[in-house]
């Protein structure tokens, strides 16, 4: 069977940044003006009166210190508190293939691939910004690529899903190179509203390159050991924005069509399933977890991670063993455990084994197994 390797990874970030301290800033200004404006249903008890957010707040429950965002004005506006993007004609390319395709240009360079090399591409992501026709087939036809592209959504778990996907198909024959690529509008789906969750997420697009080990050329790719993907249902993490919200027009301000969670029954749900599944696949693998080297995983919170890598390590593990960029990015959905991937593998000598792990809404968690060639 075809060995299979990742040659490259990029990633756009985007320019404007948002602070914890904007962050509350804005927010708390929204509940003083609401509370004002329900001064007297608060008092009748009709209406529950907003509490104010603050800094360590956010980065106790987080880990999170700022994050980059597409558009800042709109988010930190108290009477707007979402992003602004203006629609763009369809002449024009969509924002998310624009994200994409800045992402895959640096992948590419990276793995030294061409679009003529390139046979294959995935956009996993969270959340897609059209029903069709799908952003790969427009990321595709930006980059000049021949073959075939799909769209592709398992929520915050994308980017390993995604990475199977190019892993099967190039160990299958059905392509000999494979671009998965993950742009993140995190901030388009978070209620900026919501004390529990309005610092949760932000904006950025990864992108991977998939590819048979005999042709690559980049000096020390990484070649997947194995890959492994698990689902189980449930209700904990959900957004149930779509295209049906219409037919039914009374819910579509409700506050389940923007991203909602139990926070809690997550935390106690996932990291044992996840935990589990990593250390399954090494014992699967004959890898014992003293011999992995590092851990890149989905960058939900910073407790979460740690929790993760102290059950699978045996021990907590260091900074240098499990990076985090949560302080940085925040939380970016699929693309976070490949921002982690990109910016902490390059020390990793031959022969060191470390895996890329993301879970979330499903529940969904994928395992991809790498030992640096």
């Amino acid at each position: 069977m075809t060995k299979v390797v990742i040659s490259g990874t990029g990633v756009f970030t985007p320019e404007d940044t948002i602070t914890n301290e904007e962050l509350v800033e804005a927010f708390n200004a929204y509940v003083a003006k609401f509370n004002a404006d329900n001064k007297d249903a608060i008092e009748r008890g009709e209406v529950e009166a907003l509490t104010d957010s603050s800094v360590p707040f956010i980065e106790k429950a987080s880990g999170i210190h700022r994050r980059h965002v597409m558009n800042k004005s709109g988010i930190l506006d108290p009477d707007i508190m979402a992003p602004r993007l203006p629609e763009r004609p369809n002449e024009e390319p969509s924002i998310l293939a624009e994200m994409a395709v800045k992402a895959a240009k640096d992948a590419m360079k990276q793995a030294g691939k061409t679009a003529a090399d390139i046979d294959a591409v995935v956009v996993a992501c969270s959340n897609l910004e059209r029903a069709y026709p799908a952003i790969a087939i427009e990321v595709q036809d930006l980059l000049g690529i021949d073959g075939f592209a799909f769209d592709m959504n398992v929520a915050c778990s994308s980017a390993t899903f995604g990475i199977q996907q190019g892993y099967d198909m190039v160990r299958s024959g059905s392509a000999k190179c494979v671009l998965v690529t993950d742009p993140e509008i995190c901030t388009g789906h978070l209620n900026f509203r919501d004390r529990d969750s309005h610092f949760i997420f932000g904006d950025v697009a990864t992108a991977i390159i998939l590819e048979a080990k005999d042709t690559a050329t980049a000096e020390h790719p990484f070649e997947i050991i194995g890959t492994r993907l698990k689902t189980q249902f449930s209700n904990n993490i959900r957004n149930n924005f779509g295209f049906l919200n219409r037919t039914a027009p009374e819910g579509i301000g409700a506050k389940d069509k923007l991203f909602v969670q139990e926070g809690r029954k997550v935390f106690k749900e996932v990291v044992p399933m996840v935990s589990a599944m990593i250390l399954e696949h090494l014992a699967d693998e004959n890898i014992g977890n003293n011999n992995l080297k590092r851990m890149w995983l989905h960058q939900a919170n910073a407790s979460m991670n740690d929790l993760i890598g102290k059950k699978v390590m045996g021990r907590p593990p260091s900074e240098e063993e499990q990076p985090n960029i949560l302080k940085e990015y925040a939380n970016t959905s699929s693309a976070g455990s490949i921002i982690a991937f990109n910016q902490y593998s390059e020390d990793l000598e031959p022969g060191d084994v470390g895996v890329i792990c993301s879970f979330g809404a499903g529940y969904s968690a994928g395992s991809v197994l790498v030992r640096r060639v």
